[in-house]
């Protein structure tokens, strides 16, 4: 924060940073709180509340870390600045963590199946 703050004495025109922050509350709400909210009354009536919210946490984060490079303008004029493919990676970072979601909710469910089952037995 105080880096930030530091930086903006050199900002001549604070109509940008103001533009962006505004940006960001307007987006926060409009999109991104309404989202959550939906995603959790639906949850509320799944089973697997917990992992799953987990996933869309850490889903969450592994976005917002690549969004400057997803949104990036266009190609730079030294390809060795991003030289990955960022788009693709970041793909393959969500398509493991719903891998892993659904490989926990299914060893979840099985043991909660073996536990009921072993419970009637005795």
């Amino acid at each position: 924060m105080g880096v930030g703050v530091s930086l903006l004495d050199d900002v001549r025109d604070p109509t940008g940073v103001l533009l962006w922050l505004g940006g960001a509350v307007v987006l926060h709400d409009a999109l991104i709180a309404p989202l959550v909210l939906l995603v959790g009354l639906v949850l509320v009536r799944g089973g697997a509340r917990g992992p799953v919210r987990g996933a869309l946490l850490v889903a969450g984060a592994l976005t917002a870390v690549a969004l400057p490079v997803l949104l990036r303008p266009g190609r730079t004029a030294n390809p060795s600045v991003l030289p990955l493919d960022y788009p693709r990676n970041w793909l393959i970072a969500l398509a493991a963590v719903a891998a892993l979601t659904g490989a926990w909710v299914l060893v979840s469910r099985g043991a909660a199946r073996r536990r009921r089952t072993r419970g009637r037995g005795r």
